[in-house]
């Protein structure tokens, strides 16, 4: 796991990349076209690091605005590593974020908002798509009923995590971005209006 990065840092912010498996395969992912890059960071990773190894690289908590579980996998996948290494960062007095793809719940066929909530400040869930026909073909879900999952989990997060925000990208052939704002809105979470081919 020598050349992966279990780390790296973007503008203030220090991301954690816990897995690199996921259950979606996205076509505008830039791991399915060619590059496991962000910014100078090679994020591929050969195995899922256990949690002390990223605890002891977490560094000067008092040194970043936030903490983001985010990599080129999902990081719900690696629940356990996430929870444990989350409880260290709150409890030195850092922010914990998590960017997820929101099928956590369907994943572990149980709602893990609750054990998220114990650690976790803040969400950030990519919806992607205003349908589930727009979401098979941008998203391709391995698992079943993965849309109807994701809004499942969008509309109970903000119940359990005080900040979340729902992002959808502008450019996806077939989804509409007001009727994303409009749903996202109405569960009490944030839009985030993202452009297609912008990362990080």
């Amino acid at each position: 796991m020598s050349n992966s990065t279990l780390v790296y840092d973007i503008r203030n912010s220090r991301y954690l990349n816990i897995t690199g498996r996921c259950t979606l395969r996205c076509q505008f992912c830039p791991k399915h076209n060619g590059s496991k890059q962000v910014h100078e960071y090679q994020l591929d990773l050969s195995c899922q690091p256990k949690a002390e190894v990223i605890i002891a690289l977490l560094g000067n908590v008092e040194q970043f605005d936030e903490y983001v579980f985010c990599g080129y996998g999902e990081p719900t996948l690696n629940l356990p590593t996430l929870l444990t290494v989350a409880q260290v960062i709150k409890q030195k007095g850092g922010r914990v974020r998590v960017n997820t793809d929101g099928l956590g719940n369907l994943v572990h066929r149980r709602n893990i908002l609750p054990e998220l909530a114990q650690w976790v400040d803040s969400l950030s869930i990519s919806l992607n798509a205003d349908t589930e026909q727009a979401y098979q073909l941008h998203c391709q879900p391995k698992l079943k009923n993965s849309y109807q999952a994701v809004r499942t989990f969008i509309t109970l997060a903000p119940h359990y995590i005080d900040s979340v925000q729902v992002s959808a990208i502008d450019g996806l052939e077939g989804v509409d971005i007001e009727a994303c704002r409009q749903f996202v809105n109405s569960c009490g979470a944030e839009f985030k209006h993202r452009m297609l081919g912008v990362v990080g």
